[in-house]
């Protein structure tokens, strides 16, 4: 009887011992979580006030903090990303966008970046598979339309008609607009389905298929019939 109350009196308080730790460790943690949701506070207050001030070295140097803090989260490497390519820190902004992809493949942000980064940095290779994945993720026409040219432009033929004719039997594609530059350095907005059919005709004179380019360019030019870019691809073609 003596040794059974012994064993219950020490089950007790190994009982206890254990509550006592949980307590110990419970309102540490609980600290922590708070000094860490504390300090997020003043990090995303100063990177606001900096980004109102247009102090963006203030501004990256916070988001580089929060991105520390938070590993997991993927908003302050958006931010970081988009910071560099607004300022036209295209390298930056490439990197880090690819960085970002490695955490989060669906990042309709960071694929939108590393496409338009590398374009500007002449790696159309690598830039190609960001606009298809950001076509197919959002359903974007100007990204469809981007990606066809860049498999014109990675002498890809029959993947560029495939993409732009996709574009061009889109509904949508007749009322969106892209911008192009016209010979008096001004921009003319032009619907992407002239755009697309223009690429097409373009695509074809790349194949030395003339009737095929003129069917395209004359297509286009149905749609826009003030298009200057396709005008001057119809003189092109006329003059194959």
């Amino acid at each position: 009887m003596k040794n059974k109350i012994t064993l219950m009196i020490g089950l007790f308080m190994m009982m206890g011992i254990t509550v006592m730790a949980q307590e110990a460790t419970t309102p540490a943690s609980t600290q922590e979580s708070e000094t860490v949701r504390s300090r997020n506070e003043i990090d995303q207050r100063v990177y606001q006030a900096a980004m109102r001030y247009n102090d963006f070295a203030v501004a990256r140097m916070k988001l580089f903090e929060l991105m520390e803090r938070n590993p997991t989260n993927t908003r302050y490497p958006e931010l970081l990303a988009t910071l560099y390519f607004d300022a036209g820190q295209f390298t930056s902004a490439a990197v880090s966008a690819i960085d970002l992809l490695e955490q989060n493949d669906k990042s309709v942000t960071g694929l939108e970046i590393a496409a338009y980064s590398l374009e500007q940095l002449g790696a159309m290779d690598r830039a190609l598979p960001n606009f298809e994945r950001h076509y197919l993720l959002t359903g974007n026409l100007f990204s469809l339309y981007k990606t066809a040219y860049m498999q014109y432009s990675l002498d890809k033929p029959e993947e560029a008609l495939n993409s732009v004719n996709m574009l061009i039997k889109n509904n949508k594609a007749s009322t969106e607009k892209v911008g192009f530059p016209t010979a008096d350095n001004d921009t003319q907005e032009v619907a992407l389905k002239a755009a697309g059919l223009n690429l097409k005709a373009m695509v074809y004179l790349a194949l030395q298929n003339k009737e095929e380019a003129l069917e395209a360019i004359n297509q286009a030019l149905e749609v826009q019939p003030d298009f200057e870019l396709a005008l001057e691809t119809k003189a092109e073609i006329s003059n194959m």
